[in-house]
């Protein structure tokens, strides 16, 4: 969609020109790749969850970005913490849980922060939405094991329950607030082979966010600037490892305008 294309170059432009301050309570395997990834894009990380402080973050901040990865019963309740001081002062929230319906811990953490904060984008694979539902066809530890096609309609729902936006990436991602929905193609197959690309999705999504305040613009701008990302650093790698650093190297070299005449987002 022509008016998707321009929005994400636009989007990307501004995050490059403010440099916005995206706070991030996330998870110890990823906090280096994640803050890379926000580095190369344009804006500008902290990773802090020292419950004494994340009020105080959240006031520096222009989003918030909640990851459940390695979770512990405290980060639950830091994380609620931030969020409520988040809500408080009308920033955005994003979620990713990861590993939704995976253990208990996990899933009542999502629904705690849910209940107890108002995030604006969650961003999962297909498994961890339905889990959001309720709905468990098994898990791999944090990896999918259902597909966007058979998660979509439950999407639609959920959303629409939840007053939020969904974004659920795959092989194509998904993105839906219940009224208006939109598939975001591209990406490459060495993506899942790299810890913390996904994660690296979300953070993204926070520093997309902080720049477009529509949850279903900033989501799909904000997935189709990562999907073209990790089409570029496709053409270049030679297995996972190579492929991580020319990741980095796409977010930081793509050109809104490259990224305008790529872009491929499409209304359901």
């Amino acid at each position: 969609m022509t008016q998707f294309a321009g929005k994400t170059a636009d989007n990307l432009q501004k995050i490059r020109e403010s440099k916005p301050l995206i706070h991030n309570i996330t998870n110890f395997v990823v906090m280096n790749y994640t803050a890379n990834a926000l580095l190369a894009a344009g804006a500008s990380p902290v990773m802090a969850h020292a419950d004494s402080e994340v009020e105080e973050m959240v006031d520096l901040a222009s989003g918030l970005v909640l990851n459940i990865g390695t979770l512990t019963d405290s980060w639950v309740n830091t994380m609620i913490k931030a969020g409520r001081r988040a809500v408080e002062l009308d920033k955005p929230i994003i979620l990713d849980p990861v590993g939704a319906g995976a253990t208990q811990l996990r899933t009542n953490a999502v629904r705690a922060i849910l209940a107890q904060t108002w995030v604006s984008i969650i961003r999962g694979n297909a498994s961890e939405i339905l889990a959001l539902r309720g709905l468990n066809f098994g898990s791999k530890g944090v990896d999918s094991v259902n597909s966007i096609e058979e998660t979509t309609g439950v999407a639609i729902e959920l959303a629409r329950e939840l007053g939020t936006t969904l974004a659920i990436t795959g092989k194509s991602d998904l993105v839906t607030d219940g009224l208006r929905s939109f598939r975001v193609h591209g990406g490459h197959a060495l993506m899942p082979y790299v810890t913390g690309t996904g994660c690296s999705a979300s953070a993204l999504l926070g520093a997309f966010h902080a720049v477009d305040k529509d949850p279903v613009s900033a989501a799909a701008t904000g997935l189709a600037f990562f999907a073209i990302a990790g089409e570029t650093a496709g053409r270049e790698a030679k297995g996972p490892g190579s492929f991580m650093i020319h990741l980095l190297d796409a977010l930081y070299n793509l050109s809104p305008a490259e990224v305008e005449s790529r872009c491929r987002i499409e209304k359901i």
